[in-house]
């Protein structure tokens, strides 16, 4: 079960966000705290205790907007430590889907706060501290929702795109639109820190506008010098300058 910590600085967001918290079955303990200050002495003790100590604390759920020190500020602080309490940012703004990738938050959740949509948030969470290996003391983590999940908007609501199910990237400007099968979605990332970031997970440059999953290719085709992969339905062209290393590491693949 979960021990829990939740940080805002409006006592009655606050309040409800514990109400819905406590009610939650796979949830152990809630606290609350009124101001960044007050959470980052918490999480200190927390730390110190250990992950199994009595004073642990497995999940945050920060507020982005407060006085002082802000949630996104304060999940910087906890990046600096070796195992530090995962985070859910919880807020009234849809700007800070971005950032809350970049911290590896589990969950981005906004207010007004529906209780189903905190149930999924805590079932995320518990998802990741139940895979921690045990054997190990959690000197494992959970795998990182970064690793795995993309935040996108879509008409004010904020989905996880699993990495695995998209196909190509295509830059757009300051902006990347990834596609899966049956959608697209615009981030604003570009995209070659997408290609830093997803170069362990197969994806590749192809040219100066697409980052392809490697595995997602279906055909490789050489025609008068040009050279072209399918994906799916699309087809994209291959800059010389990436035509050969693409060959390589698809003919590396087939080999096995």
């Amino acid at each position: 079960m979960l021990r829990v910590l939740a940080v805002d600085d409006e006592e009655p967001a606050l309040g409800e966000l514990l109400y819905l918290l406590r009610a939650d079955p796979r949830v152990r303990t809630a606290e609350g705290a009124t101001d960044a200050t007050e959470a980052l002495r918490r999480i200190g003790r927390a730390l110190e205790a250990g992950a199994d100590g009595e004073d642990g604390i497995d999940v945050v759920f920060l507020d982005i907007h407060m006085a002082g020190l802000t949630g996104l500020d304060v999940a910087r602080l906890l990046a600096g430590f070796a195992r530090p309490p995962l985070i859910v940012f919880v807020t009234a703004h849809e700007g800070f889907a971005v950032q809350a990738f970049d911290l590896e938050a589990v969950d981005y959740v906004l207010k007004p706060v529906r209780g189903e949509r905190l149930a999924e948030a805590v079932r995320r969470v518990h998802e990741q501290v139940d895979a921690a290996v045990p054997e190990q003391s959690h000197a494992a983590a959970a795998p990182s929702v970064t690793a795995d999940q993309i935040p996108v908007e879509l008409g004010g609501v904020t989905r996880f795109v699993a990495v695995d199910d998209i196909a190509y990237v295509e830059a757009q400007g300051d902006y990347a639109r990834l596609h899966t099968d049956d959608a697209s979605h615009l981030v604003r990332i570009p995209l070659s820190t997408l290609e830093e970031r997803w170069a362990a997970r197969g994806f590749v440059r192809i040219h100066r506008s697409h980052l392809v999953a490697l595995g997602r290719i279906d055909e490789l085709r050489l025609d008068g010098g040009a050279t072209t992969v399918r994906v799916g339905a699309a087809e994209l062209a291959v800059s010389r300058r990436h035509a050969r290393q693409l060959r390589e590491l698809l003919m590396h693949r087939a080999r096995g």
